[in-house]
């Protein structure tokens, strides 16, 4: 009797142990306990990382529940996270959610961080996105992917580098340069030298570099007096000055007519011009005109009248002599 009595306690007393075992897990664990109230919230993720459930949800730093569940959606792109929100913790729907990791190394949990705080406030049953967890070694790719871009560049850099000795900095390129300089050197020189030579001559010359700037400063003023005196003359004598331009054109009409009716062969010169014979006679006139001329010229008229000299008869023509009267 002793002994059952006995064993009796010994069960009860491992019971109590195990449930009160059972209290402190659920008490301290990171989950939500099953007798608090809570509500459930609906996230939405393309990667949870490293998150597992019964992981933390922190508001601000102090935990607000828990996940419950982690399902794959039916496309396999993203990942819906199902937590337990206590009864009395209200989240608003600007707050953001963040997959978090606690330290380095740390478990990963859902944190939320409020913004504003505009309502409407979250409820039961609602959907939200959020940001997938930082992913180390995503970056470390990136890194990686980085440098080889850097040691590709750095290598095209050295390639150029090099090409830039072997063609620029080569010996007669450096030559040539050196060269260069000294002629331009040379040529800076002469430069300075033909400065202070026109230095000297304006030096030297100073008063007569001012008495000739002075006289075209006179000659401008002079051409500024024509300007304004041309100005008044073409002001005061527009009339007559358009009046003898008219005249001009009325004269070079008539001109033109008279050159028009000579061609056509009117008028004294028209008919001269028309009729060959008359044309031939009126030359020949001329002629002994001409001849006339050139004895009166050369003998003298009482000459001419007084003493008998073969006169140069004209062209096709006989030798005549003077006679004295």
């Amino acid at each position: 009797m002793e002994k059952s009595r006995l064993e009796t306690k010994v069960g009860l007393f491992v019971v109590l142990g195990l449930a009160l075992l059972a209290a402190l897990l659920i008490l301290f664990s990171k989950g939500t306990s099953p007798f608090s109230r809570t509500y459930e919230l609906r996230l939405h993720a393309s990667n949870v990382g490293g998150l597992k459930e019964r992981a933390g949800v922190l508001l601000a730093g102090v935990q607000v529940g828990g996940v419950s569940s982690i399902q794959l959606a039916e496309d396999g792109k993203s990942v819906t996270i199902l937590l337990n929100i206590y009864k009395g913790c209200k989240i608003y729907r600007d707050a953001r959610f963040i997959i978090e990791q606690s330290g380095f190394l740390g478990d990963e949990y859902v944190s939320i961080i409020p913004t504003s705080n505009a309502p409407p406030v979250l409820v039961s049953g609602d959907e939200v996105n959020c940001q997938e967890p930082f992913n180390l070694q995503e970056v470390a790719r990136s890194a990686s992917g980085f440098i080889q871009r850097i040691d590709d560049t750095a290598k095209k850099l050295d390639d150029s580098v090099t090409d830039l000795r072997r063609v620029v900095l080569n010996e007669q390129a450096l030559n040539n340069f050196s060269a260069t300089l000294h002629n331009l050197r040379t040529v800076s020189e002469q430069a300075m030298g033909t400065v202070n030579e026109v230095n000297a001559l304006v030096a030297t010359n100073g008063p007569q570099i001012n008495f000739a700037v002075s006289n075209v400063a006179f000659f401008s003023q002079e051409l500024l007096r024509l300007a304004s005196s041309a100005e008044v003359v073409l002001a005061t004598n527009s009339t007559d000055i358009t009046a003898a331009v008219k005249n001009i054109e009325s004269s070079t009409e008539v001109l033109k007519d008279l050159l028009n009716s000579v061609q056509s062969g009117k008028g004294l010169a028209g008919t001269v011009l028309e009729d060959e014979q008359l044309t031939t006679n009126v030359q020949a006139i001329a002629n002994n005109f001409a001849i006339a001329s050139s004895n009166l010229n050369r003998l003298g008229l009482w000459h001419l009248l007084w003493h008998k000299e073969p006169v140069p008869a004209p062209p096709g023509g006989t030798t005549t002599t003077n006679s004295s009267h």
